[in-house]
């Protein structure tokens, strides 16, 4: 088998095995919906101080961000440690299927997971609340998707690696990202959070995700879009996730 075989082969299985579950579909998918559905319901109208943007533009990327963040560094995360802990990646580690076939599949899983959120968040903004669709900077939107994609999902392996068991999964994926969708604005608009707050933020990839998607659909961007140095800290976050990967990774359970 060709090596874009395998790693198509992995994909298909991920696929299958993402859209059959229901908590991955549900918090994937339905959670950050239900998200945009109360935020744009309930404070749509507003303008976001600061940007000059309606508050439901401003939701549409932060929305994004939380599907995008949930289908890679929490899916992949859960997923692994899961599979680790079951004994099944250890069984595949047995099998001819080679590594990077199955974490190509992996990512490729997310990527398109990713996109259909970025789609269907886009078409909810669009035709509930008006949100214009932000054809000038697609391009943008796309490399910043694709190296979200990248970097969360080698942090969400990097993750995977300090949960210690299939019970701890959730609530540890959940401690990390959960405070960094508020720090970074994500749920609450940046002009109402303290500098401190953001200057920690900063430091951490889901602010510079959120901040080059919300370039992406400011209606008041000039130009294409790209934010290339929140993208290069987004990128260098995810070549750490890899390093850590490397160095503290497990194919075998902890426990047993």
């Amino acid at each position: 088998m060709s090596a874009p075989a395998l790693v198509l082969h992995q994909f298909r299985y991920e696929q299958k095995v993402f859209w059959r579950s229901p908590p991955a579909v549900f918090f994937t998918v339905m959670f950050p919906v239900i998200f945009l559905v109360l935020f744009a319901s309930l404070f749509g109208d507003g303008e976001i101080d600061g940007l000059g943007i309606k508050a439901s533009t401003y939701y549409v990327p932060g929305i994004i961000t939380l599907a995008v963040v949930s289908a890679t560094l929490v899916n992949v995360a859960m997923r692994v440690v899961e599979m680790r802990e079951s004994g099944r990646l250890k069984r595949l580690r047995g099998t001819p299927l080679p590594t990077w076939a199955y974490i190509g599949g992996r990512v490729c899983n997310a990527f398109v997971v990713s996109l259909v959120m970025v789609v269907l968040v886009t078409a909810i903004g669009h035709f509930l609340y008006g949100v214009p669709i932000p054809t000038e900077t697609i391009p943008a939107l796309l490399v910043t998707l694709i190296v979200g994609t990248f970097s969360f999902c080698s942090l969400g392996l990097a993750l995977s690696c300090a949960i210690p068991s299939e019970e701890a999964a959730p609530p540890i994926t959940n401690f990390v990202v959960l405070p960094l969708y508020f720090l970074s604005g994500v749920f609450v608009p940046e002009s109402e959070l303290p500098d401190g707050v953001l200057n920690i933020a900063d430091h951490f990839p889901i602010r510079h995700f959120f901040q080059s998607c919300l370039t992406v659909f400011d209606p008041n961007t000039v130009g294409a879009g790209f934010e290339w140095g929140n993208l290069l800290n987004v990128a260098l976050w995810g070549v750490a996730g890899v390093l850590i990967t490397v160095k503290f990774f497990s194919w075998s359970p902890r426990r047993g």
